[in-house]
Parts: C-alpha cells; structure tokens; sequence
C-alpha cells in the first residue's frame, strides 16, 4: 500500500516540530509499505526569502526569486531525511526536479504539465522512505519553476496521483475541515466527510485548510484526501466524490478578508465596454470575482467588480488609464467576502433567502451577491465579518 502525506510549515516549523514529523513517518511505515512524504518549507521561511529578495528589489526577477524560493522546502526535506536516517531508516530526499514535476515556466505560479515518477519508484522500490520538497518543479528550459502559495498542497495531490497511490493525507496544525473558522465560531463542528465540488469551494472562498488548486486536481484524478491535523491522532476529514456520501443542506461558512472593491460610474452604455474592462484586467493577470452591472440611464452605466486586495491599486491605475477622467472610479478595501457553501442547494430552496434575511435582522448589509449551484458569496462591511460568520452558522445550525 502506497500513502503519500504531506506536511505543512506549521508542521514542521523548527527542528523539534521536524522530528515529530519523522517520528510520525516512522509510524506510518509500520503500516504502510511504501510512504512518500511531501514537506513545505519551515512556518516563515518563505517570507523571510521574499524579504531578503525585497532588500535589493521591490520588484525581483521572477526567475530568480523561484530559485531562492524553492530553497525552503528543499531545507525541510534534507532534514527530514538526515533525521529518519539518524534514527535508522532509509530515506532519501529529492528537490521538485529530481523528483520529476514538470511545470510550464510561468515563473511564481507555474501549472504542473507533467510528473515522471520513475525516480520515486526506483527509490520505493528500494525500501527507502522518499522526502519530496513541495511547491517546487522545473520547466522544459530547465529551470526551477515554483507553484504558487500552497503549492505543496498542489505537488502532494499531483504525486499521489501520479504514482497511484491509495491515499493521500494533507497534515496541518487544525484535525479537518470545519464548519466555519473556529476561531470565528468557538461552536464549529469538525465534518467527517465534504465533497470535492464544497471544498473546492470552500477552499476558494477563503477556507485555509487545503489550497483549491489542490482540490481542483484531486477531483480531477481521483485521489482519495484526507486532511489532519500533525499534533494529535485525530481521524480527520475525508475529502471524496459527492455520489459516496450524504447531501447536506449547508456544510460550512467560508470568509475572505482578501476583497477589495471597484466600482465605475457613469461609463459610456454600449456594447463591448465590459469586453474591454476585463480584458485590460486580465491582461495585467487581475483576477476578478464578483461583477454587478446596473441597468443604464442616459447613454451611461454603473459597473462594480471585486479583486484582491492587494491588485487594488493597479486594477485603479488600469482602469484610469483605458476610461480616462470623465469616468468616476471608486475604490473599497473596507469589505469581506461572507459565503454559504453546501451540495444541497441544488435540491433545496429558501437558502437564499434565510442568509438575506439572518443578515438583515443583524442590520448588515448585503453590497454585492454571488451565487452559484452549491454557494451563496456575500459582500459585507469588514466591521461586520465575524458577526456575519456566525450569524450564518447559526441560522444553518451547523453547530448542531
């Protein structure tokens, strides 16, 4: 049986927290034949590489800055191995590249194109306890291509994939999935099990316990998730196919602090404006969420569009430059996105309208909406987040 587990920064944040993961692969070899262990870099190290590239450039070459980057998972996965050797195990430790992830060469955020597992199955298939450095791999060209914040998640999900595996768990420093952020909401409940589709969702939405990349390809390969917690034995949450398990109505609370909002008054009313809005936007690598347009009056339009908050200035900046000075552009970082995720809106109604009116009782209102098949997505004033989470947590009874 083949498990491959991943270990986030918070797992093994220092040399202590290392060899507790060591001592967890230890035990897990006593169950499973061969493990494939994928590691992120140590809690802080990655910002601390991301500083000292700042220290000369605000703006470093990407290409450059994935070398140095690819740094810290390769740290945590020398020394993972060096403490499974010292402790009498075969074990070997292998960058993105010698373990064969093949990325295109978008530097910073590369999308995996293709895993050669063959020196994994030659390691494996010598009895050695293979450590993999996550969120890293290699383009055509050569060189080293990184995945995007989270990456790790990505890279584990892919290598089980590739090598099929009979599971894959995903260890944090939370035991599973939630309803909500306990933190938020001290009475969220731990779900044993979620659907891809509400996770991917969840994960989206601001849910940090797995990146949506991650879960976007697990579902796409099939591999069986299971998401823990590093510092207990908790069992978890599995992470499956919709079809295996029960339709709840709700299944949890997302928040995503990371929103900001533009919105343009008085564009010219005709066909083609959005087009352009959003092809500038995309061209500059915006990504947009949420967009209202409202119904034009004398030849001109209202429209308002969502972006992380972090692209709120060039987004601005864009937009000055491609409407010009006749058009009001108007900017929010004040807000947050508050949304309802379950698998059972499909076959249920009234979703809708309890979270529309379990806000409005709490005197929040409701700016933009999103909705699709199994999520409701709100935005609200920031001062009213948490009141939001639990209000909506509450009226769902997700802490029952």
């Amino acid at each position: 049986m083949l498990v491959v587990q991943k270990y986030g920064g918070t797992s093994v944040g220092n040399l202590e927290r290392i060899e507790n993961v060591a001592n967890r692969v230890i035990k897990s070899k006593k169950t499973y034949k061969d493990i494939v262990v994928v590691v992120s870099a140590m809690s802080g190290r990655t910002n601390q590489l991301i500083e000292n590239a700042n220290f000369y450039s605000e703006f470093p070459n990407k290409k450059e800055l994935d070398m140095l980057l690819s740094c810290g998972e390769r740290e945590t996965a020398a020394l993972l191995a060096i403490s499974l050797i010292s402790k009498g195990y075969n074990a070997i430790s292998l960058s993105g590249k010698e373990a064969g992830l093949l990325t295109t060469d978008d530097y910073t955020n590369a999308k995996i194109i293709d895993i050669d597992s063959t020196r994994i199955k030659k390691e494996l298939s010598e009895g050695k306890i293979v450590v993999v450095a996550g969120f890293q791999g290699y383009a055509a060209n050569g060189n080293t291509t990184t995945l995007g914040r989270g990456g790790s998640d990505l890279s584990a999900v892919a290598f089980a994939g590739a090598l099929n595996a009979d599971l894959c768990e995903i260890y944090t420093d939370v035991d599973g999935v939630y309803t909500t952020d306990p933190r938020i909401e001290p009475k969220a409940k731990k779900l044993d099990k979620v659907s891809y589709e509400e996770m991917l969702e969840l994960a989206s939405l601001g849910a940090k316990v797995l990146q949506n990349r991650s879960v976007e390809l697990a579902k796409k390969l099939n591999v069986k998730l299971v998401t823990r917690s590093s510092f207990n034995d908790n069992s978890g949450t599995i992470i499956t196919s919709e079809e295996k398990m029960e339709q709840a109505l709700v299944s949890g609370i997302a928040l995503d602090k990371n929103q900001a909002r533009i919105v343009l008054r008085r564009i010219e009313d005709k066909p083609g404006i959005a087009a352009s809005i959003f092809t500038t936007l995309a061209k500059k690598d915006i990504n947009v969420d949420m967009i209202i347009q409202n119904v034009g009056h004398d030849g001109t339009t209202n429209l308002g569009f969502t972006v992380p908050q972090n692209e709120l200035k060039n987004a601005s900046e864009a937009m000055r430059e491609l409407l010009g000075s006749d058009v009001v552009i108007e900017s929010d970082s004040d807000i947050v996105k508050v949304s309802v995720v379950g698998v059972g809106m499909k076959t249920h109604s009234g979703v809708a309208s309890a979270a529309f009116e379990a806000l409005a009782n709490e005197g929040i209102n409701i700016q933009m909406i999103s909705t699709s098949e199994i999520k409701i997505s709100m935005i609200v004033s920031s001062k009213y987040a948490e009141l939001a989470v639990r209000t909506l947590h509450k009226v769902y009874k997700l802490d029952n």
